[in-house]
């Protein structure tokens, strides 16, 4: 994630900031430059940012809802909601106590997803104007939450990605987190697989990289339901910590593909918010540099997968350092093995094709 500063006061403002904490400033996020500006408002519900001529208008549900903090152009009269927001299919029912709140965390991190879709130039289209777009369904459980009577299943099926706003309920989260035996288990985490899903119908099948895939991760014309059900009675194999990202992952080819994809806008999103703060790691270990200094990096542009790696893998170990000197588990309770990695550097080379395509 960029790096965002106040344009009247220079005061560090965080991606979700609606004001400015300093100078109480108006903030609104403008897609089509990909910073967070101070505004200033021209009459008419249009603003500007600070000293800029360029007219926006606020998503509805920024205005209405205080559920986002986008902008769009306000010559653009066809549309009411921003990029993001423009991309849902269904909301929660506002009008049951509690749902607006999980709703707000839930759009947080889908604005986060849809940040780095917008960085790694990726196709991206709402699904009512394009039948190979993208929607969200957020949908909710019969009380009680994540109950099996009634429950709302996060999913993936053919451009609509469904999540059971119950994910933005920290309490119930974690619960789940211990169910599943899950070491990591977030609101933008399943935003991230679920898009690897959709990426995976838009990017791999029916294109040439679908053979390169089945030679890396497998068949994915296996029976889907039989694999997840082995998957949940059996569990994963013992060894799979030597070939997958994650136990998940080793459920079917698609998991498998899903699970390196979030992992991927981890590392790249992480890796621009590291360099963005001026982080720059010198970790040791028996007496040789991991890494000896941070270049000029730019996660998302990196044509370099090694380049990547050799960013990731120490600033994790500093992560996870950190965490620990606060008395909290690893940030990042990962391990990549070798085949991990050559996957994950699949994700990366058919993301670069993709923009490369996309910029040509």
């Amino acid at each position: 994630m960029k790096l965002f500063n106040c344009a009247r006061c220079g005061n560090l403002l965080y991606f979700e900031n609606v004001t400015c904490n300093h100078c109480g400033a108006t903030l609104g996020f403008l897609p089509d430059s990909l910073r967070l500006a101070a505004l200033e408002p021209l009459g008419n519900g249009h603003w500007r940012a600070v000293g800029e001529t360029r007219r926006y208008r606020m998503c509805i549900n920024y205005s209405e809802h205080a559920v986002c903090n986008w902008m769009l152009d306000a010559a653009d009269t066809e549309r009411a909601f921003c990029l993001a927001c423009d991309l849902n299919r269904t909301i929660p029912d506002l009008s049951v106590a509690g749902h607006r709140e999980l709703w707000q965390k839930l759009e947080t991190e889908k604005r986060r997803l849809i940040y780095s879709i917008l960085q790694l130039n990726l196709p991206l289209n709402p699904k009512r104007t394009d039948p190979a777009g993208l929607a969200f369904d957020f949908l909710a459980d019969a009380p009680p939450l994540f109950s099996e009577r009634g429950r709302i299943l996060t999913g993936h099926d053919r451009g609509l990605i469904t999540i059971n706003i119950a994910e933005a309920d920290p309490a119930a989260r974690e619960r789940m987190r211990d169910q599943m035996d899950e070491a990591y288990r977030t609101i933008l985490g399943h935003f991230r697989h679920e898009s690897g899903h959709y990426y995976w119908d838009r990017l791999i099948r029916n294109s040439a990289w679908l053979w390169p895939f089945r030679a890396l991760f497998g068949d994915d014309t296996r029976d889907y339901t039989q694999a997840l059900e082995t998957h949940y009675s059996s569990g994963p194999p013992p060894d799979w910590a030597e070939h997958f990202v994650s136990a998940y992952a080793s459920s079917h080819p698609w998991e498998d593909w899903a699970e390196s994809w979030a992992h991927y806008l981890h590392i790249v999103d992480t890796l621009e918010t590291a360099y963005e703060y001026g982080l720059r790691i010198h970790p040791r270990a028996d007496n040789t540099h991991l890494h000896t200094a941070w270049q000029d990096l730019n996660a998302y542009r990196e044509d370099r997968f090694e380049t990547l790696i050799e960013h990731w893998l120490p600033l994790t170990f500093a992560l996870n350092s950190l965490n620990r000197s606060m008395g909290y588990e690893h940030a990042y309770p990962f391990v990549l093995a070798p085949a991990a990695i050559e996957k994950l550097h699949f994700v990366h080379r058919v993301v670069r094709e993709s923009a490369n395509t996309a910029t040509d």
